[in-house]
């Protein structure tokens, strides 16, 4: 390789891993967010699987991993520095094949996410108090899941039935399932229902009728599709990277051998 075709393998390669080591902090901060978050739907799956959490601190690892690895590819390349092109090379491919790994496992794992989940929440309904300040977080979670996306219960609002308060007092319904502009305003806890004839279950009360399932659904596609999106962006960097730094790793050698004077 010549002179030239060696300046623009190396300038490439160092381009290449500015970007990895950007997309490594973004991998980082997803990580760092599912762990910090406390005001979505994270939350809920936090308690209904602990291998999120898990998951969290890998993607942490990794992301923090990933961002070393571009420092280290950018320096080695700059400075054409072949053993930590070589090192740079081998971590990639281990990086890679834990990311296929992690991904793979995910997606082989996700009805029994959904599985937990559903338990997890309708066992929340079913024990939902708003003067338990041991659960107040997981429950205001619930609540801000409920007004967010419009929704009541997990299948529907009749999950609320089930609820022990409610069961002692038929006039109370979710606040935060309420369909009522007044009522939005509190999103949390319960609600009296106005009503002289006698309530026939969650059919009389003024909320939502569709169930969170299918908006969570939903919403952890769309979050999944992000999350799938920026993993494949660095596979591909990845890739290019372990391709450019065996390709520079090599012909720097080659270099260095045509550079001895001959006797």
């Amino acid at each position: 390789m010549g002179s030239g075709c060696l300046k623009v393998t190396k300038y490439f390669l160092f381009l290449f891993n500015l970007l990895f080591f950007i997309l490594g902090a973004v991998i980082l901060g997803f990580g760092i967010w599912i762990l910090a978050d406390k005001t979505s739907f994270i939350a809920v799956l936090q308690m209904s699987s602990p291998s999120l959490k898990t998951g969290a601190y890998i993607l942490i690892g990794v992301g923090a991993l990933t961002m070393l690895m571009g420092f280290l590819g950018c320096l080695g390349a700059v400075n054409e520095i072949r053993c930590l092109l070589g090192l740079y090379f081998t971590c990639l491919m281990i990086i890679l094949i834990t990311q296929v790994a992690a991904g793979l496992v995910i997606y082989f794992q996700k009805e029994t996410l959904k599985e937990e989940l559903s338990h997890i929440v309708v066992s929340l309904i079913q024990n939902y108090d708003p003067s338990n300040d041991d659960e107040r977080s997981l429950q205001d979670t619930w609540d801000y899941v409920q007004t967010q996306i419009a929704c009541c219960g997990w299948t529907g609002a009749q999950d609320w039935e089930n609820n022990e308060i409610i069961n002692k007092n038929t006039t109370l319904y979710p606040c935060s399932c309420s369909n009522i502009s007044k009522d939005t305003e509190i999103n949390s806890g319960f609600c009296y229902l106005n009503a002289s004839l006698p309530v026939n279950g969650s059919a009389d009360w003024p909320v939502h009728e569709q169930g969170c399932m299918d908006g969570v659904e939903k919403w952890l596609k769309d979050n999944l599709g992000v999350i799938l999106g920026v993993c494949t962006g660095v596979a591909v960097i990845e890739l290019l990277g372990m391709i450019l730094s065996i390709s520079l790793c090599k012909n720097i050698h080659s270099e260095d051998y045509t550079k001895v004077p001959k006797s």
